[in-house]
């Protein structure tokens, strides 16, 4: 899988990006042709302390699955984006299954 990590308007850390790396890559486990996923992070400009956005597009053969989270720290809203893109994946699998 290929993985590219756009961070908007400012510099992600690498334990931040290695974190979200590993996320990603245990998504291969529910399933195994995926084919890449784009990642954006970016800094919502609401006062509010809930300003971490993560959106994920992943790419699997025949589909397109998106997830977006905002939370207070993009480690949080990279495992919530992740738990729902695992859920579209079982859902797109099931769907495979029944065709």
């Amino acid at each position: 899988m290929v993985i590219k990590i756009h961070s908007i308007r400012f510099d992600a850390d690498n334990k931040l990006l290695t974190f979200i790396r590993g996320k990603l890559e245990k998504l291969n486990i529910f399933y195994d042709d995926i084919i890449s996923a784009d990642v954006y992070l970016r800094l919502d400009r609401s006062q509010d302390s809930e300003n971490k956005v993560t959106e994920i597009k992943l790419m699997i053969p025949g589909a397109e699955l998106f997830a977006k989270r905002q939370t207070r720290t993009f480690e949080e809203s990279t495992n919530l984006a992740v738990e729902a893109l695992r859920r579209q994946i079982r859902k797109h699998k099931t769907k495979l299954k029944r065709a």
